[in-house]
């Protein structure tokens, strides 16, 4: 059982968001492997299915970000998912807008989705999917940019972009970590 992760924040105020990017990626998977996410549980909604032969199950988290671990955690429990399993697509301020990283394991980076999923499992050896949202310029305030939509010219490579990162996640479950880090590593999107 492989367990995906989207990070973001519930309701329709957050849905467009920088911060909500995970959440997208991951409704892109579900269409591509034709699983609805409407079961309710482990505080998210989820779904389980098959991909390349592997039982995959899809989770939304709908704790708020900082609270993710909650829900990755009990999924995680229920499931019997090890975190060598469990792959988490966050959004990344540190990474330019479009480019995407792929890392197992380290530290959360400042990301606080990332913080708390660590603190509950007890470690950090799962697999990050990484996108990036770029910084804000100035002085700006990052907890308000990170919960800001796009900006227009962001919003018309959006789609790309996911489309990317849905086939990195791919690429991992088909071929591996590794070879998927070696391919899609700072590789710029759009």
């Amino acid at each position: 059982m492989k367990l995906i992760a989207g990070l973001g924040n519930p309701g329709e105020r957050y849905a467009r968001t920088r911060h909500n990017i995970g959440f997208r990626v991951v409704e892109l998977l579900a269409d591509r492997f034709g699983l609805s996410l409407k079961k309710k549980g482990y505080q998210a909604f989820y779904g389980t299915g098959q991909y390349a032969g592997q039982e995959v199950t899809l989770l939304l988290p709908q704790t708020f970000m900082n609270l993710s671990g909650a829900s990755v955690g009990s999924a995680c429990r229920s499931l019997s998912v090890t975190p060598s399993d469990l792959i988490v697509v966050h959004d990344d301020v540190d990474l330019n807008f479009g480019v995407m990283k792929i890392k197992s394991g380290g530290g959360h980076g400042g990301q606080n989705g990332i913080r708390h999923i660590r603190e509950v499992l007890g470690t950090g050896d799962f697999v990050r999917v990484k996108v990036g949202i770029g910084r804000p310029v100035g002085d700006k305030d990052v907890a308000g940019y990170v919960l800001s939509c796009f900006k227009t010219a962001e919003r018309q490579q959006l789609d790309t972009v996911i489309a990317g990162v849905a086939d990195a996640v791919e690429f991992i479950l088909d071929k591996g970590v590794l070879s998927a880090m070696n391919t899609f590593n700072n590789k710029i999107l759009f």
